[in-house]
């Protein structure tokens, strides 16, 4: 059972890591290419179908889709946000935010169930937790911003990829730091 656990901290610390760095890129790569419409786009689009692959890689890795149903969810709920996104791309900038609010608000309710749901058997699961209530607060204000007279880019996604990203990192590291503590206790 303990190595099971260990295993299970291991995988969560790469798996956080992981999405930390992807955000890290996705960050460089729409600030390097918010001037470039096709490219934007592009990035526009792949951010939630990302989300939705780590959803699910995570789950399987977990015990299957039907043992984590938030996660199934939010692989559903980033999936189809993928391809609202690129219809909001035909309608206009505003659209696309409002899309993005839309599923920063689900995703992020549903990761801060994920989250409680996995303190009872992994602990450290605080910045998750904290990570999927902001999620769903910056899903407001880009609602607002969606609605306001100057025209959004991507440049307005940016603060909140760069907030997961940061949130997913100190993930990494809190359960490098449990599993340290964990060792030498």
């Amino acid at each position: 059972m303990q190595a099971q656990s260990s295993n299970q901290s291991n995988w969560l610390r790469s798996y956080y890591f992981t999405r930390s760095a992807f955000s890290v890129v996705w960050i460089a790569a729409a600030i390097a290419l918010a001037g470039q419409p096709s490219a934007a786009a592009f990035l526009l689009v792949i951010y939630p179908l990302w989300d939705a692959l780590a959803n699910l890689v995570d789950a399987r890795a977990n015990g299957g889709l039907q043992a984590n149903l938030s996660q199934t969810l939010n692989v559903a709920v980033s999936t189809v946000t993928s391809l609202a996104v690129v219809i909001a791309l035909g309608v206009s900038s505003y659209a696309v935010l409002a899309v993005f609010a839309a599923w920063a608000i689900l995703s992020g309710l549903l990761q801060l169930y994920t989250g409680v749901r996995r303190w009872r058997t992994e602990g450290a699961q605080w910045v998750m937790i904290l990570s999927g209530a902001q999620s769903a607060l910056a899903g407001g204000f880009m609602i607002g911003r969606s609605l306001g007279a100057a025209p959004p880019t991507i440049l307005d996604i940016v603060p909140y990829a760069g907030f997961g990203a940061f949130y997913f990192l100190l993930s990494s590291i809190w359960l490098v730091v449990a599993a340290y503590r964990k060792a030498h206790a």
